[in-house]
């Protein structure tokens, strides 16, 4: 089932992806704003750090008595991020423009087969270690999966606030033929 819902929320970014141009993939709503594209490849990036964090954990049982934090097992148990705009590390600041349309097309593609693909790593797992996360502490395997997907759907909120924008700037969009 998770890797059922894993792949919805991962079809509704690549179907967002079918009316831009790299022009608008890459407009900015004002100074320091991240653009659609920039959003797109942050959660692409975080997700291949959470997915690594996952084979930390199946590869030992270190760690596996830690506790995450209590925001953690909130978020967890809601299986939904707070609704709010969070404020992420500095480093976000430097979050980098995908160079093309099709490049984060199989980035979604490869994701789809790389999260089925863990999903039976962490079935099949003798380990139960648990991996840092910097903000929440202590995840295992099966909660950076639930996180790395919920991560996506937090996204979902800002993703319509730059599309409003894009729409607003540019009008609707009319590929051309």
């Amino acid at each position: 089932m998770r890797v059922k819902d894993y792949h919805h929320t991962i079809d509704i970014w690549l179907r967002s992806l079918e009316p831009y141009d790299i022009a608008r993939l890459l407009a900015q709503p004002g100074p320091g704003a991240w653009s659609l594209g920039q959003v797109y490849m942050h959660i692409l990036d975080e997700t291949e750090f959470y997915f690594s964090q996952i084979k930390v954990c199946l590869a030992s049982n270190d760690h596996a008595m830690e506790e995450c934090t209590s925001e953690a097992k909130t978020m967890l148990r809601n299986n939904a991020f707070p609704d709010a705009i969070l404020d992420g590390p500095p480093s976000n600041a430097f979050v980098r423009q995908p160079a093309s349309k099709q490049s984060l097309i199989d980035r979604l593609l490869q994701l789809k087969t790389t999260v089925a693909e863990t999903d039976l790593l962490i079935a099949r797992s003798l380990f139960h270690g648990k991996a840092k996360h910097p903000g929440l502490h202590y995840l295992n395997a099966e909660e950076w999966f639930q996180f790395s997907e919920m991560h996506f759907r937090h996204h979902l909120r800002q993703k319509a606030r730059i599309e409003s924008f894009l729409e607003r700037t540019f009008g609707k969009y009319e590929p051309q033929t």
